[in-house]
């Protein structure tokens, strides 16, 4: 599936307000926030990856972390809830771990999140 350049969170205010208003999951290797849209009148799954230098480390490491969690949502964006925005902080262990383990905690997050939805 193809990640379309709608599919972006941009704006400062987007990311604030996923995390401040949204639900915070601890995955150990990124931290995962989301948010349903409750203005969503199309079932656009959005997304923001942020990388900071303390947490992460130099550019090359926050460039590939940030590659590798955005290719998880592209591959997964289906597993997403319809009209939600999700915000994925990296940490140091997104770039050390192999990419099948990441992709493991990835999904059982965003099954955590369907689940949570549906209540």
């Amino acid at each position: 599936m193809r990640f379309h350049p709608e599919q972006h969170l941009r704006r400062q205010s987007d990311f604030r307000c996923v995390r401040d208003q949204g639900q915070r999951i601890n995955c150990g290797l990124f931290t995962l926030f989301w948010l349903r849209r409750p203005d969503a009148t199309t079932p656009l799954r959005r997304v923001g990856v942020v990388a900071s230098i303390a947490a992460v480390g130099p550019a090359v490491q926050r460039n590939r972390a940030k590659r590798r969690l955005r290719e998880l949502f592209r591959r997964h964006q289906d597993l997403v809830p319809a009209g939600s925005d999700l915000l994925l902080v990296a940490r140091a262990a997104v770039v050390k771990q192999p990419f099948p383990v990441l992709e493991a905690k990835f999904t059982a997050t965003c099954r955590q999140l369907s689940n949570q939805s549906h209540v």
